[in-house]
């Protein structure tokens, strides 16, 4: 036996002990959670609360003493609340798929791997899983940093009757890929439309005889890739693996910080983090200073804006909704005074939920 060994084995040994005593607290903390379970049930209270458990990200970051970084305990303990919110029940979370989007990867940055994944062809499709209760809640893209807002997604908060429940911040990193790692097989490249536009410059730099082809997600291409070599795929890392594709090149999106927002949805309302903001569709009448009225109200009661976006009402009068994402929650004492004279002066006026922010 070596030196090394002889110096690691007592180290190992306790690294055995520490995990034999991790092993004996997950134990522990999974039976605590069954009991807390049997009480939501009893009270028809929601298994997942997840303005909780970002309060419990929050402590664990605050007393953390290292050498772990907070994105370590972070990861960490989001897949410990999943697995032991498995044991009070295992819910569905519908995604835009196939596997190795990264909508999925937001999926699981979210909830951890204690959900059952359900991959949908279309967005609409998400959202009618969970209007129809077949999925608790769904993942939707809604803003990139180079493209702007994912106008299908904003179409379909305004028609739906879900809630915005979180966020999720991805950053988003497009790598080409192909079935047997060689360029001079390729005739196309596929990708979601917004993939194509986000890698532009680079396609054009690198490889414009290649004809492009826009599919409903970089996993279906992915998917395609694996099945024909004269395609190429735009997709994430996660894609190539799961359909065994070579990596050609890699980071090929023009913006270096490329990132994605996705919100999560459901039928449950969420209390609040300590973080959080709110989401909200309004309209106005079209008259000179009627958007600047709408607005006073942020203003006069403190209200910080993050977000403004606007769609055609599609009336044919030029009339517009608003979509407004505000600071705070919609029951801390100045968001409501606001929210609250805000419906007093919109046309329409619809909450999309309060939720806790995404840390980038």
């Amino acid at each position: 036996m070596s030196n090394d060994d002889d110096r690691l084995r007592p180290l190992r040994d306790k690294i055995d002990n520490l995990d034999r005593q991790i092993i004996a607290l997950l134990s522990e903390r999974a039976s605590v959670a069954l009991d807390v379970g049997k009480i939501k049930h009893e009270t028809g209270a929601p298994v997942f609360r997840p303005e909780r458990e970002q309060q419990v990200l929050k402590k664990l970051a605050g007393i953390n003493p290292g050498p772990i970084k907070a994105e370590g305990i972070k990861a960490i303990w989001t897949e410990i609340m999943s697995a032991c919110r498995s044991v009070e029940a295992i819910q569905t979370v519908a995604y835009l798929g196939p596997i190795g989007t990264f909508s999925e990867e937001a999926a699981s940055k979210f909830f951890g791997s204690g959900t059952h994944q359900k991959s949908c062809q279309t967005l609409d499709e998400i959202f009618r899983q969970v209007e129809s209760d077949h999925s608790e809640f769904g993942v939707v893209p809604i803003e990139n940093s180079s493209e702007g807002v994912i106008s299908r997604t904003l179409d379909l908060l305004l028609e739906s009757n879900v809630t915005i429940i979180g966020e999720v911040s991805l950053p988003i990193r497009h790598n080409l890929l192909s079935l047997h790692g060689r360029m001079e097989d390729a005739v196309q490249v596929l990708a979601h439309p917004q993939a194509l536009a986000q890698c532009q410059q680079w396609l054009n730099s690198h490889v414009p005889q290649l004809q492009r082809q826009a599919v409903a997600s970089n996993g279906e291409a992915a998917k395609l890739a694996a099945l024909n070599p004269q395609y190429l795929a735009i997709a994430s890392m996660n894609a190539a693996q799961s359909y065994g594709l070579q990596i050609l090149c890699e980071g090929i999106q023009d913006d270096l910080h490329n990132r994605t927002r996705f919100v999560v949805i459901g039928k449950q309302a969420c209390g609040p983090s300590g973080r959080d903001q709110t989401s909200l569709i309004l309209s106005v009448a079209n008259q000179p200073g009627a958007v600047y009225r709408l607005l006073a109200p942020l203003d006069e009661f403190n209200v910080s804006m993050n977000r403004f976006e606007s769609r055609p009402a599609r009336t044919g009068t030029w009339e517009y909704y608003f979509y407004i994402d505000i600071d705070g929650h919609q029951t801390d004492v100045n968001v409501a005074k606001a929210l609250d004279k805000l419906k007093t002066i919109a046309a329409y006026y619809k909450c999309l939920g309060s939720y806790s922010k995404s840390s980038l």
